[in-house]
């Protein structure tokens, strides 16, 4: 029995990241390479929404006095260089992936651990450090929906997906990383994630796979 074979009626989509002020060209936090990534986890979020899967947004918010910034990035923001703001349009998704007509970034309800809805099957999460399953409900809300998969697409590897894969992994979700949907991803993270079980697809590989009986 293949025990890490991903399930598609029980997968879950989760964007990492995707958010103005990481991706958009010229942003305070631009992470680059990212902005050319956008339409891929774009056409992954449109493929769920088709087959009425749920979708993740999992973002990151900094408050201005950096206080609840891990400490590699605490020192900047406290001299005033500030980016994903609670608030400010940097830290809102990037347009592409949003549905139409949502709302702007609930921060009170995000910072309280709540998840906003954006649309049938579809919400947004404030994760406090790296990796989205670490203090906070992510695992909970998957699993009260009987999701035991997980596909994994945003920015930027290194960082944040590889964390969130990794913690995945600890609570026995199945993985999926779509490689063409995954800023800064190399080969050496590839070969390190199918050494713990991660299924490797290209966004077309996913669609198909999504769509097929």
């Amino acid at each position: 029995m293949d025990y890490t074979a991903p399930n598609k009626s029980r997968s879950a989509l989760l964007t990492i990241d995707v958010q103005n002020d990481f991706v958009l060209p010229g942003a305070p936090a631009q992470i680059k390479g990212s902005f050319e990534y956008v339409p891929a986890i774009g056409n992954l979020a449109l493929a769920f929404r088709k087959n009425r899967l749920p979708i993740i947004h999992v973002i990151r918010l900094y408050k201005s006095d950096g206080s609840n910034a891990e400490l590699c990035r605490r020192e900047i923001i406290e001299r005033g260089k500030g980016f994903v703001s609670p608030g400010s349009r940097g830290a809102e998704l990037v347009d592409r992936l949003k549905p139409d007509g949502v709302p702007r970034l609930d921060t009170l309800l995000l910072f309280s651990g709540g998840l906003q809805e954006l649309g049938e099957r579809e919400w947004v999460i404030f994760k406090p450090r790296w990796g989205a399953f670490y203090a906070t409900g992510l695992e909970t809300h998957l699993k009260s929906m009987g999701v035991d998969t997980v596909v994994i697409s945003g920015c930027n590897f290194p960082n944040c997906p590889r964390a969130t894969v990794f913690e995945a992994s600890e609570r026995d979700f199945r993985i999926i990383l779509v490689t063409d949907a995954v800023s800064g991803i190399y080969e050496q993270g590839k070969k390190e994630m199918t050494g713990i079980g991660v299924h490797l697809m290209k966004v077309d590989e996913c669609v198909k796979w999504l769509e097929s009986s």
